[in-house]
Order: structure tokens, then sequence, then C-alpha cells
């Protein structure tokens, strides 16, 4: 009888457990249930905009790129008149402080010629070029300098901003670029008669400066030798351009 009782009120238990459980369950998620569907309105209750910002800066430098070039009978005799010519112009461009001197090409070809359809080697050519970086305003008389030491052809300039520049016209640029996305926000909330409450998320697209476009520039030193005056380098400007993108209650 004893064991009996026991067992009936372990069932009395276990069903009042029972009974008492889906309530407590939906108390749980009674209280759950608003923090939830706050979280999915404000979601789903955002305007989404994108800004752009733009600076413009002056170009100060130069990125120039020249080299020797030269025609022979044999290849030896070409190869050294070209690596005495270029050791004499990487010696000026070092002794003027040129800043990111780099060797870009070192060629030696054969030269054909065509008779009766028969080719055959008439000689060689070999040419040697650099690149470097130098402030504008002293490209023109160091061009005029290269030439006399023994460079060729100048195959062309670009310009470019200093880094330090490009730094401080990125910042801008991205401040111009959120105020811009700002503006278009409270424009489209003012026009519809919302309140805007906060950003949700914020995303940078980009802040950079595009790579210097070069100039269609090309001289040959006979033709540089000719003139008296000293060759003109004229920089212009460089564009900084910023995106960011916003998302912003209501």
């Amino acid at each position: 009888m004893l064991r009996a009782a026991l067992l009936s009120g372990s069932r009395f238990n276990v069903g009042n457990f029972c009974k008492t459980l889906p309530l407590a369950l939906l108390v749980c998620v009674t209280f759950m249930q608003p923090g939830l569907a706050q979280e999915k309105e404000k979601l789903w209750r955002t305007l989404t905009v994108s800004g752009r910002g733009m600076e413009a800066i002056p170009t100060t430098l130069s990125l120039v790129n020249l080299g020797v070039e030269i025609q022979g009978k044999t290849a030896q005799e070409v190869q050294q008149e070209a690596a005495r010519r270029s050791t004499a112009v990487v010696a000026l461009l070092k002794n003027r402080n040129v800043e990111k001197l780099q060797t870009t090409g070192i060629r030696l070809n054969p030269v054909y010629s065509y008779t009766n359809n028969v080719q055959r080697i008439t000689g060689y050519a070999a040419s040697n070029t650099v690149s470097f970086r130098i402030a504008t305003e002293k490209a023109g008389p160091l061009l005029d300098e290269a030439v006399k030491a023994g460079a060729t052809q100048i195959n062309g300039i670009s310009f470019v901003a200093t880094d330090e520049a490009i730094a401080a016209a990125q910042k801008q640029a991205l401040k111009e670029a959120t105020q811009d996305a700002q503006a278009q926000a409270q424009a489209v909330f003012s026009s519809l008669g919302l309140t805007s409450k906060e950003v949700v998320s914020i995303q940078v697209n980009g802040a950079s400066a595009p790579p210097p476009l070069p100039v269609l520039y090309r001289a040959e030193s006979a033709k540089l030798a000719q003139a008296d005056a000293s060759t003109p380098v004229i920089g212009g400007e460089q564009q900084v351009e910023a995106s960011v993108t916003l998302q912003i209650s209501y």
C-alpha cells in the first residue's frame, strides 16, 4: 500500500509539473518576443545611402622615364656604348638626388634588313631605360642635363602629389563623403516626414588616388640639343576620391 501511495504521489507530481511547464514556456516566450521584435524592426526600418567626396590637389612631383638607345655593327660595340652612356646618366641622376631611381629595361636586339625576301642581320640595337621621381620644378633642367650626359630618349612623364598631400586629401574626401551621405539621408527623411534615429552600419568603400596618367611626351637627344631654352615641364592636379555608405534607422 505504501509503495502504491508513493507511486501515486510520483505520478501526481509529474502531472503537476507537466501542467505548469507550458505556462512557464509561455511566460518565457512572452518576455522574449518584444526584444526580438524590436531587433527585427530596427533592421527593417533602415535607409541606406552612399555619399561621395572628392579633393583636387596639385601635383608637385614628376615621374620620368628616360634611357639610352645605341645602334651599331656588333653586339659588343652597342652594348658597351649603351653601358657607358647609361652609367653617366645614372651618375648624374644620383648626384641630383632624384627619388625612386630604378632600372626599367635592358635590351639587346639584332637589326634585320630584307633584300629579295631574304632576311639578314645588319647590326644590333641596345637600350637601357631608367625611371625616377623629382620635383616638377626641377624636371625640365634635369632632362636637358641628362641628354648632355648621354640620354637619347625621354619616353614619358607623369605627375603625382606627395604622399603626405595624398594622405591628407584622403581624410578630407572621407569626411566629405560622410557629410554627403548624411545630407542625402536627411533630405529623404524630411520629405517623408520621418525622423532618423541612429547609424546602424558604416561602410567605407574606398579612399584612394588614381594612378598618375602618363603625359604623351617623347623626345630625342638631337631635337633637345638644338633647343636653346630649358625643356618646360608643367604639372597639374590629382583627384582623390572617397565613398562611404551609411545605414540609418528611423
